[in-house]
């Protein structure tokens, strides 16, 4: 393993913060931040759908504070001062001349509040997890990628349009203790602890999904699925307790390599988020 992938983090990594507003902790602060990075970063990879679905972060602290995207803007204009922060009860708690959209609290409130790892969550319609998602087979065992991250992924089948709140229980059920989510005729789900992960998790999955429909654009005769012993030995190696011999901090650096090159890309490519 190289000596790069065990750097840490140190605070010259980053530019300083803009001034954050009044009323606002400096903890909840960086999350807006982060978490208006990660609005831009999907809407520069295309994986954002005009304005609609939603990424979620757990506001650091020992209230059950989330921040959500206004429904109103896109992507790519979300900034950390424009978020919409609301408690798991459905209540805005801050000053927004927009709402947010309904159907992304449910699905986001039903597993923040169920799963205290799931510090951020990101949900997608892309036109390859959608595709995926109204597959008979969901994501089936034909790249490397699909081989490692299909163990980690769980199913939720379609209920209509999420705006009810018992749908809640039938969603925390499915999910259980998996990282991963296909919302069946509806799109991608992905959870994590930092915002590295999550994004990790996600764009992995959604390239997964791409694989798959490539792959099957020309019928399924032909196609070729992963040998059973490489899915034992994907599975095999997910089952380690602690993974990659023990070596726990260099995932830690790869979330925080992750996210330091996603925050370098939004900065060049949707600079502002951060105000």
């Amino acid at each position: 393993m190289s000596a790069t992938i065990r750097r840490d983090a140190t605070a010259s990594d980053s530019p300083p913060m803009n001034p954050r507003p009044a009323g606002i902790s400096e903890a909840e602060w960086r999350t807006r931040i982060d978490l208006a990075a990660f609005y831009r970063i999907v809407a520069i990879y295309g994986f954002d759908d005009f304005m609609y679905t939603h990424i979620t972060a757990r506001i650091p602290g020992a209230e059950e504070h989330i921040l959500i995207n206004p429904f109103g803007l896109m992507f790519e204009e979300i900034t950390a001062s424009s978020l919409v922060k609301l408690d798991l009860d459905g209540n805005i708690l801050s000053d927004s001349e927009f709402d947010i959209n309904y159907a992304g609290y449910v699905i986001h409130s039903a597993i923040h509040s169920m799963r205290q790892d799931a510090k951020w969550i990101a949900h997608f319609h892309t036109r390859d997890g959608v595709g995926v998602s109204a597959h008979a087979d969901g994501l089936l065992p034909l790249t490397q990628r699909s081989v490692y991250f299909g163990p980690l992924l769980a199913y939720h089948d379609y209920e209509g349009v999420a705006l009810n709140l018992e749908e809640r229980t039938r969603l925390q059920f499915d999910l259980g203790d998996k990282s991963l989510m296909i919302l069946r005729n509806h799109g991608t789900l992905a959870l994590g602890s930092t915002p590295g992960s999550t994004w990790t998790s996600i764009y992995q999955l959604e390239k997964a999904c791409a694989e798959q429909v490539a792959a099957l654009a020309g019928g399924r005769e032909h196609v070729l699925l992963a040998p059973e012993a490489a899915q034992a030995e994907a599975r095999r190696l997910l089952d380690r307790s602690p993974p990659l011999n023990g070596e726990k901090e260099i995932y830690r650096c790869h979330d925080t390599l992750v996210w330091e090159a996603v925050l370098r890309k939004v900065r060049r490519a949707l600079p502002g988020h951060d105000t």
